[in-house]
């Protein structure tokens, strides 16, 4: 009897070892991507940090380092503006902001280190998202100024299922050649089923110059996650010396063609 204990659990630390992880996603997501003098002028941003297109599980969050609106060359502090909600008894929060002018404006937040045990590293989600204000299409590819952060080459908005997105990983402004970019769809209500766990998160690589592309097979919220190592280790709770998975984000929206 003990030996067969014994060989179960070997085989469950084995198959454990090879068990696919989860991608983990800094959820930054608007009421609307886009504002027109008709609609509503105060936008609701629901911030959280979980998987995306296995709707949950739902992680702790700790208070955010930044979070705010960059819009015509200016960065506004939105900090005092977070209002914790609870999901599933874990922390996240809610942010509401009206939109007075024209223009684009990029919401950022940069969370605080997450800890992730099962990866033994800490992990900050540099994560930005575009609303676009009363139709004037400018600033939507200007740069927040994370570490890590995604130029995108396409509009971030008013894009149809099937449209490509493509973009430009950076790192400290400067491109990433061959960067590996994660991407996963926000599947709230759970309505896309998943054949297989390859199926949850697709990896794309970019190329020489840091640019990757990817069409959008199906309406609804898009993230792309460029993921590096930082050069500077953290400490875990328990006080060792961990890396650090960078990541920078973007949100982006498509709708069907009627």
């Amino acid at each position: 009897m003990k030996v067969l204990v014994s060989a179960v659990m070997v085989l469950f630390l084995v198959l454990a070892a090879f068990s696919p992880v989860a991608a983990h996603f800094q959820v930054l997501k608007p009421s609307n991507d886009m504002v027109q003098q008709q609609d509503e002028k105060k936008v609701t941003l629901d911030i959280m940090f979980t998987h995306p297109m296995e709707g949950g599980p739902i992680m702790e969050m700790g208070n955010p380092n930044q979070f705010g609106v960059f819009i015509h060359g200016e960065k506004i502090d939105l900090l005092s503006s977070l209002k914790e909600k609870k999901i599933d008894e874990k922390k996240t929060f809610t942010a509401f902001y009206e939109i007075k002018s024209p223009g684009d404006h990029i919401f950022f937040i940069e969370p605080t280190p997450y800890w992730e045990p099962a990866e033994e590293k800490m992990i900050v989600h540099y994560t930005k998202v575009i609303v676009n204000g009363y139709g004037e299409e400018e600033g939507w590819d200007a740069l927040v100024g994370f570490p890590v952060e995604i130029e995108p080459l396409v509009r971030p908005y008013g894009l149809w299922k099937g449209n490509v997105f493509r973009g430009i990983v950076k790192r400290q402004g400067v491109p990433v050649a061959f960067a590996e970019i994660e991407v996963e769809y926000l599947n709230e209500n759970k309505d896309v089923k998943i054949p297989a766990d390859p199926f949850i998160t697709q990896v794309i690589k970019a190329d020489s110059n840091g640019v990757f592309c990817y069409a959008l097979p199906k309406s609804g919220w898009w993230s792309f996650a460029a993921l590096c190592i930082g050069e500077e280790k953290m400490k875990s709770p328990q006080g060792a010396e961990v890396e650090v998975e960078l990541g920078a984000l973007i949100w982006i929206k498509c709708i069907d063609m009627e």
